[in-house]
């Protein structure tokens, strides 16, 4: 995994050799270049945008608790993945409270045989839960989580710090909750935008901060998480009133798609990373997908997440809404936000997917663009309230970033 963390210590190291007297003299370090950041072919500072065909989107649930959190009933593992896997997700997060086993989850969730013999995508994480609010690190492989936790209550500078030497994936959960992630954003690569089923104002407000970051200039990926805690009793299980949250919140609401260019969990995360992802509200929902043609020649050259500098020319958009859920008898409402205000709302009509824009981002300033997709919900038969507490919020994208440092 390359977190935003490691690519700007790449470019402060780059940046450090360029003004550094101790260079070889002849204009290279390593037989690389020297003499400024790096470029592509253009001269351009923002690399080389992967491609926008050669991999999968992949299906998860990056906030759920098992019984390994005191909090959650009736929720073995294994209940969690049967459900994942029989409503079509690839991966998942199984973050499990760190502060009920004093952080030693690699000896509790992550030793859990059900966990380690998962067919999904398992990402190794945890809920980081403090008294300053909750953060879930995601990481392709097992890591020192004893050493976050033990950090909880140090300055944000050493946790930033211990964040990039873990090599973790840090989001900020619920941030407009009453638990909400009380510490600086310059150390997280993403923020739980839509936490559970409900939209509602707890997630209004997660948005509202979340523009807030990106008009600062922090690429921060947007991403869901159900905060699952209980499952359906089972036979022989007695439900206690807590348990009834399942029919209401369970895996998948909501459901964050990733494009991974691998079935990996090196390969979510990179997704993650680089903000190739969005949101719908359960599995079975439209997905939506934002590209952009940057020279008009009818070719999408980016995608959500992707950055390229502004030449002041007109650039097209196009919003893709996929999955087996579209309606065919009411239109979607696209709502095109850019700099946080609502540049435009359009329609995609029924018996369409598809609608495309035309703006002009300013060669001279920093802009993103995103969507939000509302319309009529898609029915999700294992988790039958989740569909009424979902409303007509039905899918957010990820930005398209111009001007924006690549390295943040």
């Amino acid at each position: 995994m390359v977190s935003r963390f490691l690519r700007a210590g790449i470019l402060c190291c780059i940046a450090a050799v360029v003004l550094s007297a101790c260079s070889s003299g002849d204009g290279t370090h390593n037989g690389l270049a020297i003499d400024g950041p790096p470029t592509d072919n253009t001269g351009s500072i923002y690399p080389p945008i992967e491609s926008l065909t050669e991999g999968q989107w992949l299906a998860g649930d990056l906030h759920v608790h098992s019984e390994h959190s005191n909090d959650s009933t009736l929720n073995p593992i294994a209940k969690i993945t049967a459900l994942a896997g029989e409503v079509g997700l690839q991966y998942l997060a199984i973050s499990d409270h760190d502060n009920h086993v004093a952080g030693d989850v690699a000896s509790h969730t992550w030793a859990d045989s059900d966990f380690k013999n998962s067919p999904l995508i398992m990402l190794h994480s945890a809920e980081w839960t403090t008294h300053r609010g909750h953060g879930n690190p995601f990481s392709a492989v097992p890591y020192d989580h004893q050493r976050l936790y033990d950090a909880r209550d140090n300055y944000d500078v050493e946790i930033g710090a211990l964040v990039k030497e873990l090599g973790v994936h840090l989001s900020a959960n619920h941030p407009a909750a009453s638990d909400h992630f009380g510490f600086s954003y310059d150390m997280v690569d993403s923020m739980e935008v839509w936490g559970s089923a409900i939209w509602a104002d707890d997630n209004k407000r997660a948005v509202a901060i979340w523009d807030d970051m990106l008009k600062s200039g922090r690429a921060i990926t947007a991403r869901g998480g159900s905060d699952s805690h209980h499952g359906y009793p089972g036979e022989g299980e007695t439900p206690s009133s807590s348990s009834y949250q399942a029919p209401a919140n369970n895996v998948g609401t909501p459901t964050t798609w990733v494009f991974a260019t691998e079935w990996s969990a090196q390969s979510v995360i990179h997704a993650l990373d680089n903000g190739r992802a969005s949101v719908s509200s359960n599995p079975y929902a439209p997905r939506v997908v934002f590209y952009a043609d940057l020279d008009a020649d009818g070719e999408q050259d980016m995608m959500m997440g992707d950055h390229a500098g502004a030449s002041g020319e007109p650039v097209n958009f196009r919003v893709d809404l996929v999955g087996g859920g579209l309606s065919d008898s009411t239109p979607y409402t696209v709502k095109v936000i850019t700099d946080g205000y609502t540049l435009m709302e359009l329609s995609i009509p029924p018996g369409q997917s598809s609608v495309s824009f035309t703006d002009t981002p300013p060669a001279d300033q920093r802009k993103y663009y995103r969507v939000e997709i509302t319309g009529q919900q898609t029915d999700f038969p294992e988790v039958p309230i989740s569909t009424a507490l979902s409303g007509n919020m039905i899918a957010l994208s990820n930005p398209i970033y111009f001007n924006f440092d690549p390295a943040f």
